[in-house]
């Protein structure tokens, strides 16, 4: 069976990307890790025989104009015991109040499938803009008024197994001690995954076209044509408004839904500082979060060369700064106004005059698809208008990380696959 890819960049593997950086042969430019606990990205990279490296340690802040320990017992953001909200001086006495009556209130629809609209429900504005909203905000790029509360399984476990958030909490069995990393990365960076991916694709025969993109997709008899190439089968592993383009002739019910999909661009500004210009205070964090009404362009801060062992520098200090999500532009910023955002953002959060050594800017166009309420469905009805023969797969349709892209991917060439078992039977 001979497989053509057809990539429009000049690069293989999209987000992941990795490139020198201040002296070090690999920091990366997009996603920095996987989730351990799910076994798509963590299967791939064992086959490929790359070598994985976990996070160290390291505590993770909020900045609510201090930097505030994000409290313990939480599942991302959402809280599974009263006591270490209490400690917290990230939220007010009213809002730790308001979140201690979770038990006491009626059942929460899901309907609605809104994540913020959930969470205010049960514990109120404050547990929402101060913790769930910037750690869930901070993985999809989101706004969690507008996102699906369905598509963040963990707090759609919560909310459906029991009537009470916290009581269902302590009654979930807590992981072991022993359990392992909660996250993965190559030892060479995420882009060592797309290029040793695309190297065990080729060894097995498949063809690997870059600077190829695709025109258009259309019938052909039983098969298809892709800008004028017979195929028996196609997989389109690409963002829903350009899945939506391609299907406008041949598939319209499916391209309807599909171009629908709104995503949203973010920036990521790396920086090294002078290791001796960095506070002893701020020794062993991994990095901060800030809430959508503290925000002006910065979203969220990774002190990488602290999070990462194999980052570490001789004498600087590397920082990885996100800017903007769904409703925060800011791609139409030149290069040298996203590094001055985050210079100044930064350097006001820290209280620190930031004096950059070494700085880069990534621009992610369209990075971060955007589940709106009830996604599933809209993605249900367009995959149910495909016809046999034709698939789609990425982050605009299971999931976002890159473990569920992956297993989006196996799952539809696996589809494709019996098809043309059976169509050659």
């Amino acid at each position: 069976m001979q497989v053509t890819v057809f990539e429009s960049d000049d690069r293989l593997g999209g987000k992941l990307r990795t490139s020198p950086f201040a002296g070090h042969p690999g920091i990366d430019e997009g996603p920095d890790a996987f989730l351990a606990r799910l076994p798509w990205g963590t299967a791939l990279a064992t086959a490929l025989g790359l070598p994985l490296v976990s996070p160290q340690a390291g505590r993770a802040a909020v900045w609510w104009d201090a930097l505030h320990p994000i409290p313990e017992g939480l599942l991302l953001g959402m809280p599974t015991e009263v006591m270490a909200l209490a400690r917290s001086r990230l939220l007010s006495w009213p809002g730790k109040l308001r979140a201690a009556t979770e038990p006491l209130r009626r059942r929460t629809s899901l309907e609605p499938d809104s994540l913020g609209g959930f969470v205010r429900a049960r514990f109120g504005s404050e547990i929402h803009l101060r913790l769930v909203d910037p750690l869930v905000g901070s993985i999809y790029a989101a706004d969690t008024d507008h996102f699906s509360l369905a598509a963040v399984p963990q707090i759609n476990d919560l909310a459906t197994k029991g009537r009470s958030v916290l009581i269902t909490g302590r009654k979930m069995p807590k992981p072991p001690a022993n359990a392992g990393p909660v996250f993965y990365a190559p030892r060479d960076g995420m882009g060592a995954l797309a290029l040793a991916t695309a190297a065990a694709a080729t060894a097995a025969g498949a063809e690997l076209r870059t600077n190829t993109p695709v025109q258009a997709v259309e019938r052909d008899g039983k098969g298809w044509r892709v800008d004028g190439e017979h195929f028996a089968a196609v997989l389109l592993a690409a963002p829903a408004a350009a899945a939506g383009r391609l299907l406008r002739q041949p598939v319209p019910a499916a391209a309807t839904t599909l171009a629908a999909i709104p995503s949203a661009d973010v920036a990521m500004v790396t920086i090294a500082l002078d290791a001796g210009d960095w506070p002893r205070g701020l020794i062993g964090m991994s990095g901060y979060l800030v809430p959508k009404p503290k925000q002006r362009l910065v979203t969220a801060v990774s002190f990488g060369s602290q999070k990462w062992s194999h980052w570490e520098l001789p004498s600087s200090v590397v920082l990885r700064v996100s800017l903007g999500r769904d409703g925060l532009a800011v791609l139409h910023l030149s290069d040298e106004q996203l590094l001055a955002a985050a210079i100044d953002e930064v350097g006001h959060h820290l209280g620190l005059t930031l004096q950059p050594q070494h700085a880069r800017v990534s621009r992610w166009p369209g990075a971060f698809p955007q589940y709106r309420p009830h996604h599933a469905a809209h993605v249900a009805t367009a995959e149910q208008a495909l016809p046999a023969g034709l698939a789609i797969a990425g982050a605009s349709y299971h999931g976002i990380g890159v473990p569920a892209c992956i297993r989006s991917a196996q799952q539809a060439a696996a589809a494709l696959h019996t098809f043309l078992q059976t169509v050659a039977d």
